[in-house]
């Protein structure tokens, strides 16, 4: 028995084997010295020598270089190497390669199934929208892992939420009322148990309502979870037609792997959608109100958030209208420290607790003083400073009571363009015991107005230099040129100042009220007749 891991045969030119070691005996029954190649050998390796055989005799390969060429033996694939003799004849080295060439195309198609992967996490994470993510699950699951795909997201109210897509055709939304149980494997995977293996499933039993309609009878079925965060967050099922192979278990270890990053992204969608619904639920009463006319007294207020921070923040305002005509409203403007949804919250917590204590509204101080108590109390580190302002008509006058809580003063407006500060000083609340403050009054004359603001407006930087603060005294100099404009004019103005001074650069939060008496004698009260929060 030859001891070489080849199989060695030795053919001259014109195919008639000259020499056979045993494991080429072996390998070709009935081959032997004398025998012609092309009665024992396949017909790949008859066609390689007899090329070999003619390049020979034209003059190439005249120094023995060699030659390769593979095929296959029965079930086996075989290199064969071939090199030329002094004597002219061609002797053939064959080597068993099926196990490299297994292997190099099991590597060929991990790589195929990585890119693959890669490329399906990259689309689904692009987008944060649930039925986008489901229309792409199905779509890719078509075109690569079977002939259709069904995605089937777990049941809203009585019905599921489904996209079924073809192989070559664009996914179609469904909303179906059916027994998920009629499939095996089907309501477990909703739950998120894992997948039963598709041999376990009779095609033949799947329910009309599985099937996509022209899909033709179905030969194999997968049914696997969609894992999502800590709730499932659907099923994937992938039909294939009868007359092609059944799934294996590799493409079923496969689909896993694909249906682990298709359910991630859509639970990452889900739960985006539902912070965001969440958020503009937040946001409808955390954001300040809309303000008109309230019993003869122009109220107008603007807010802007800061660059960081798109909808909310630490700055706010809000007006309660007076509950009959000849009392006070009352209108509060704060700044809570620091930014973003942390001070948002505490920001309605202060604008509550101020609507809870407006049956206190005559007397400014005691409602600083409970209010400092339920901030002292709280579970957190921050503070506020706000200033209140309770305002009624007085004849063509509007008298106002002014409070301050270690807030800028009020600028107050004339009709002549001077302006002036309020004179209204106190203690921020939330921090000390006690939050002294001095109330102080003052009226304003018809086409006069007192503005209320944070100090986003004074502190935004910008202008040529683009590090510029707009400054006091520059809010003050664009003032004095607004008297006897409306309120909402005033606002408008000031807003569009300012940010024309930022420009593209950040901000803090900007919140401003302005009140002003009009120069109608005109009293009306537009949607104010009852105490509380007024909103358009």
């Amino acid at each position: 028995m030859s001891l070489l891991p080849y199989a060695v045969l030795v053919v001259d030119g014109s195919g008639v084997v000259c020499h056979v070691n045993a494991k080429a005996a072996a390998l070709f029954p009935g081959l032997h010295r004398g025998a012609a190649l092309a009665d024992s050998v396949p017909p790949w390796l008859v066609d390689a020598h007899t090329r070999r055989t003619v390049t020979a005799s034209q003059g190439g390969d005249a120094h023995g270089d060699a030659q390769l060429v593979s095929g296959p033996v029965g079930a086996r694939s075989f290199e064969a190497l071939a090199t030329v003799q002094d004597d002219g004849n061609v002797m053939w080295w064959l080597v068993d390669d099926t196990d490299h060439r297994l292997a190099r195309r099991a590597l060929e198609e991990e790589r195929e199934r990585t890119a693959f992967l890669t490329e399906a996490s990259n689309t689904l994470l692009s987008s944060l929208n649930l039925e986008r993510c489901m229309d792409v699950t199905a779509q890719l699951a078509a075109e690569h892992l079977a002939d259709a795909a069904l995605v089937i997201a777990p049941r809203n109210a009585r019905r599921l939420p489904v996209v079924i897509c073809l192989r070559g055709e664009k996914p179609q939304r469904l909303q179906w009322d059916v027994d998920p149980a009629e499939v095996p494997g089907l309501a477990e995977a909703l739950q998120g148990f894992p997948p039963v293996p598709s041999r376990w499933i009779d095609p033949a039993c799947a329910p009309e309502w599985l099937v996509p309609q022209g899909f033709g009878p179905v030969g194999s079925i997968v049914v696997t979870p969609l894992p999502g965060h800590g709730v499932p967050a659907g099923a994937l099922v992938l039909l294939r037609r009868s007359g092609k192979a059944a799934f294996t278990d590799g493409e079923e270890v496969f689909a896993r792997l694909f249906a682990a990053r298709s359910g991630a992204a859509m639970s990452a969608a889900r739960l985006y959608a539902e912070q965001s619904s969440l958020s503009q639920t937040l946001m409808r009463d955390l954001l300040p109100p809309v303000l008109h006319q309230i019993s003869g007294v122009d109220f107008a207020g603007g807010y802007r958030a800061s660059k960081d921070h798109e909808r909310i923040g630490g700055d706010f305002y809000d007006v309660h209208p007076a509950s009959t005509a000849g009392e006070e409203s009352f209108a509060v403007l704060g700044d809570v420290c620091g930014k973003g949804m942390e001070a948002a919250v505490l920001t309605g917590k202060i604008r509550n607790t101020l609507q809870a204590l407006l049956p206190m509204a005559d007397d400014h101080q005691r409602m600083i003083d409970l209010l400092n108590g339920a901030l002292l109390n709280a579970h957190h580190t921050r503070f506020a400073t706000l200033v209140m302002a309770s305002a009624t008509r007085e004849g063509g006058n509007v008298r106002l009571r002014l409070t301050s809580a270690g807030h800028q003063p009020a600028l107050i407006v004339r009709s002549d363009g001077t302006v002036e500060e309020g004179r209204s000083r106190g203690t921020l609340v939330g921090t000390l015991p006690k939050a002294p403050a001095t109330t102080t009054y003052e009226t304003l004359a018809p086409g006069e107005f007192c503005m209320l603001f944070t100090d986003g407006f004074t502190e935004a930087r910008g202008g040529p230099l683009g590090d510029e603060l707009f400054g006091e005294d520059r809010l003050k100099e664009d003032l004095s040129h607004c008297a006897g404009m409306p309120a909402e004019a005033v606002v408008e103005h000031v807003q569009m100042l300012v940010s024309h001074w930022v420009g593209s650069g950040s901000h803090d939060d900007m919140a401003v009220i302005v009140i002003a008496a009009p120069r109608s004698h005109h009293l009306s009260a537009v949607d104010g007749h009852t105490r509380g929060r007024f909103t358009a």
